[in-house]
């Protein structure tokens, strides 16, 4: 292609987008555009089984009511003043095929007796100024309880050190949970965590947790 043919086309897609921007998006379009901080944010987990790997992904999306949404995957800050709503309250805000940001922790295995879990913890600050912590976590031979607690130890511990809290880093996460919450500077911990024991050899099975956010 001729080089002048294409600066031409290049200037005219400038000139294009600058005119989409100026006269076709709304201000509020922009905000969207510009400010993704969610709003809110909901916790889910769910379980699936199937003989391909895939596929147990599917229906544990399904399990967790989220296999209607196109899913990307963000990092750990429970951002400030993000109201929790419940999954139900968050499912009616969402609509099929919509692009929707998650902090997802998954695990899959299909070894018999297997015991799979996959948690996302979560810490928030007292000042609702303030951002919180979210954390991924999946692992194996461990139950609902002991994942979970892990998980929710790797939020408060991020969110501590944020706050300037002093803490042991080897002490049991009972000893930490008590100092944390003491400080007066964390409002609350908690998990969500999905586990499950792989029935059949041979048979996927896939755990998920997640915290689902909302732009509005």
């Amino acid at each position: 292609m001729n080089h002048h043919l294409i600066f031409l086309c290049l200037e005219f897609g400038k000139i294009v987008g600058k005119l989409f921007l100026k006269f076709i998006l709304k201000p509020e379009d922009e905000v969207i555009i510009m400010n993704l901080v969610p709003k809110y944010v909901f916790f889910t987990k769910g379980v699936g089984s199937d003989k391909k790997e895939l596929q147990s992904f599917e229906s544990a999306l399904l399990d967790a009511g989220i296999s209607h949404l196109n899913i990307v995957q963000v990092s750990s800050i429970m951002p400030p003043k993000c109201k929790e709503i419940s999954k139900g309250e968050g499912q009616k805000l969402l609509k099929p095929g919509q692009i929707t940001f998650a902090v997802l922790a998954r695990n899959c295995s299909r070894e018999k007796d297997k015991i799979i879990s996959a948690s996302i913890g979560v810490a928030k600050p007292k000042d609702e100024n303030h951002y919180g912590f979210l954390s991924e976590h999946h692992s194996f031979g461990q139950n609902e309880e002991i994942a979970g607690d892990f998980a929710e130890d790797l939020a408060a511990s991020m969110l501590a050190s944020t706050l300037g809290i002093e803490f042991d880093i080897d002490a049991d996460y009972d000893e930490k949970r008590e100092i944390f919450h003491m400080s007066d500077k964390i409002v609350e911990t908690k998990s969500t965590t999905s586990t499950s024991t792989v029935e059949k050899d041979g048979i996927f099975t896939t755990v998920l947790a997640a915290a689902v956010f909302i732009l509005e």
